[in-house]
């Protein structure tokens, strides 16, 4: 145990840790090889002496009131005030005292084995509790990897960095697949870390997060903070809406986005397997903002009532505003955060005004998807 710096300084290189973590876990492993070897019901004190480059064990003795039962029962962890004013006049009850330091080399070859495991244990802690904040703060970004392994229930697993991740079925695109080697994206969406296996990362593909986090690496705009991601919905793998608003009079935030002849905006259409992405302009005003949210469709008029959007708009409008098996109804829905009702205006025929019966869509629940995909 001699130039147990050096040691520590060693491992805390080889590893990648903080000298002063390595010295902690170094302390921990020590107290508790002490614990197994000596006194499992006791506690220890550990410390570094810089100077010698070596460590000071030491046995934490409780002060008790004299005739207190613990003295007899557990005459190794307790002293009572009396004997301990002898060596400290200060001391009161309740006080910790530590006793003469201990070698433990003293105790042979099992507390050596027993020391070596636990100074392994207490390192690789570290090392996890390290790894596990450094991904913690990245939750919400985007990371790559390739791809190790596809289990028989189609969930992905990707090498990234030094862990493995999972891209679990449901947070795949709908008519994705991948193969082994082959490199993929997604948002990083939990990080946990589990006692067998370690840390344990999962990510998504089917996240909103992830699309405007690809749209902020392809558009230097946004990137730049010059045209800001106010809100987007998605149904995964067919349709997205993003409301855009530039904060310069100079920047058009949709054709920034969707770049000349749309190559910014078919790169990450291609990245999302094909997902069709419709920018709009975001207004803080909600009329407007669920008029633009329904485009195509051209829209006479909204009002809004609580949380119901009542939209008034022609009969040869409607179906463009429904969209293909509801799609842009429930983009628009989750986008603006309202329950949208459609309404047509009355028609004219042949010079005459006729009353066109006036229909009411059932409203888009604009959380239904966003349970399944994610905020």
């Amino acid at each position: 145990m001699e130039k147990i710096i050096d040691i520590i300084d060693s491992i805390a290189h080889e590893k990648g840790l903080p000298p002063e973590s390595a010295k902690e876990a170094f302390k921990a492993a020590i107290a508790q090889t002490a614990r197994r070897v000596i006194c499992e019901e006791c506690d220890y004190d550990v410390e570094i002496d810089e100077k010698n480059k070596t460590y000071i064990l030491r046995q934490k003795i409780t002060v008790l009131e004299p005739g207190d039962p613990l003295l007899a029962d557990e005459p190794e962890k307790y002293i009572s005030l009396d004997e301990a004013k002898e060596i400290d006049p200060d001391a009161e009850v309740g006080d910790e005292l530590t006793g003469e330091p201990i070698n433990l080399e003293e105790y042979g070859r099992s507390a050596a084995a027993a020391l070596y495991h636990e100074i392994e244990y207490h390192i690789q802690r570290f090392v996890e509790e390290q790894m596990f904040n450094k991904y913690k703060s990245m939750i919400g970004t985007i990371v790559s990897g390739p791809v190790t392994r596809v289990d028989n229930e189609q969930n992905t697993y990707i090498e990234i960095d030094e862990v493995r991740a999972v891209l679990p079925k449901r947070n795949r695109i709908k008519g994705e697949s991948f193969r082994v080697g082959e490199t993929i994206k997604g948002i990083l969406r939990y990080v946990g870390i589990d006692k067998k296996f370690g840390i344990h990362l999962e990510i998504s593909r089917t996240m909103p997060k992830f699309l405007e986090e690809l749209l902020k690496q392809e558009v230097p705009e946004i990137q730049d903070g010059l045209v800001l991601i106010e809100k987007s919905a998605r149904i995964p793998g067919e349709r997205a809406k993003v409301a855009l608003t530039a904060l310069s009079p100079n920047v058009d935030p949709v054709g920034a986005t969707v770049g000349v002849k749309g190559v910014r905006i078919n790169a990450v259409s291609q990245e999302l397997n094909g997902e069709n992405i419709d920018c709009i302009e975001y207004s803080p005003i909600p009329e407007i903002f669920v008029a633009r949210a329904l485009s195509p469709a051209i829209i006479n008029s909204v009002k809004i009532e609580d949380d119901v959007a009542h939209v008034t708009l022609p009969s040869d409008q409607k179906s463009k505003a429904i969209g293909r098996s509801g799609i842009n109804i429930r983009l628009a829905s989750m986008l603006t955060g309202y329950q949208i009702e459609l309404n047509e205006i009355a028609t004219t025929v042949a010079g005459a005004t006729t009353e066109g019966a006036t229909e009411e869509e059932k409203p888009a629940n604009p959380d239904a998807l966003k349970a399944l995909f994610g905020e």
